[in-house]
């Protein structure tokens, strides 16, 4: 995993470099980010060859880099810009169809890039105008990650897990959780990756996450965990009752709850700051109905959304663990829980794994 930190923000215009060979996807991409003052295109190239030469010369903050693409594609790219230019990479894709989901895009997230944003269409001026915004959104965020290094977590070399001041340091195996409920937004999918991949396929508790991720692009996350994972990986169901060793995801576009039997509610709620999903709304809702027996993570994002039900969590007498500063894409969410005194823990997702693999019931 990476370690990164944000870079402090400036006046001075983010500089942007666009590689895909569509020259109506540039097109379209330029006039979208146009619509932002403080966001400057530096330059277009049609393949990752051709980027990986104009690199050094542009000096860009945010790379938006298409997968296929001819001579070198968006895997490759990326692989070689973490070695040569360490930067951050925005990949723009088509949103996957529901029945043919892409784990590619994902692929690319593991191999560097951080944060995905669908390919632009036409559409009106207001959808591409939403769609601006959106893409200016993601754009701003990643200009303020500093790629320092992008290495595999070592087993050789392992970190002592870091504890709240006043928290004295205990086994998870011995509590008792009845579910465990993670929460992720920007840097999620390859952090959730790293969690998970160490969990068995028999094992003994369901999990549930909720990951901020762009529309169209949930059925390929859940495709590319499940070739990650041992355990399976579903999209959660009104009226299914959460099962052990499978974890769920919300349905795209909905709040994910329980009811008072302890299965799975859906809803098209209104967002909760601006999140829908919503971190914080499963977190209080997993609190409702389980009470002390909730384990709660919170993973790499920008923003607040989950640290308010983290607290939830641990108000309730449940196991709470954040990210650390030093492996977080963005340490926005996990900060945030951290300050407001809900993280019981703070950890590496490696070490995150490590600890969920010490819950015996």
């Amino acid at each position: 995993m990476n370690n990164s930190a944000l870079r402090t923000p400036n006046s001075a215009l983010i500089k942007v470099l666009l590689v895909d060979d569509s020259p109506i996807a540039i097109t379209m991409l330029k006039r979208m980010l146009s619509l932002s003052p403080d966001i400057e295109v530096v330059g277009t190239a049609c393949n990752g060859k051709e980027a990986l030469e104009m690199i050094p010369k542009l000096d860009p903050h945010v790379i938006c880099a298409d997968i296929h693409m001819p001579v070198m594609d968006g895997i490759k790219f990326t692989k070689e810009v973490m070695a040569r230019h360490p930067m951050p990479i925005l990949v723009i894709s088509v949103s996957v169809k529901k029945d043919k989901p892409s784990s590619n895009v994902f692929n690319m997230l593991a191999a560097g890039a951080i944060d995905i944003s669908p390919k632009p269409h036409a559409g009106t001026d207001a959808e591409i105008q939403e769609s601006a915004v959106e893409l200016a959104r993601k754009v701003r965020i990643l200009s303020g990650v500093k790629i320092i290094r992008r290495v595999k977590p070592s087993t050789e070399l392992k970190k002592e897990i870091h504890l709240a001041p006043s928290t004295a340091k205990g086994r998870l195996g011995d509590l008792k959780p009845k579910i465990i409920v993670i929460g992720a937004s920007t840097g999620g999918p390859v952090a959730l990756q790293e969690v998970l991949r160490k969990l068995p396929e028999d094992f003994s508790l369901p999990v549930v996450c909720v990951q901020h991720i762009s529309e169209g692009f949930l059925n390929g996350l859940v495709e590319w965990l499940s070739s990650q994972c041992k355990m399976k990986v579903e999209i959660a169901r009104t009226g299914e009752s959460p099962l052990t060793g499978t974890i769920y995801f919300p349905e795209e576009g909905r709040h994910l709850m329980f009811d008072k039997e302890g299965r799975f509610v859906s809803a098209e709620d209104m967002p909760y700051e601006g999140h829908r999903p919503s971190i914080t709304v499963t977190f209080r809702s997993a609190v409702c109905y389980y009470g002390n027996a909730v384990l709660g993570v919170l993973l790499t994002g920008m923003g607040r959304d989950g640290a308010e039900g983290m607290l939830a969590v641990k108000e309730a007498g449940g196991i709470t663990i954040a990210q650390d500063k030093e492996t977080s894409i963005v340490f926005g969410m996990p900060k945030q829980a951290i300050d407001l005194g809900a993280a019981k823990y703070i950890a590496s997702p490696d070490e995150i794994g490590e600890m969920l693999m010490q819950i015996r019931l």
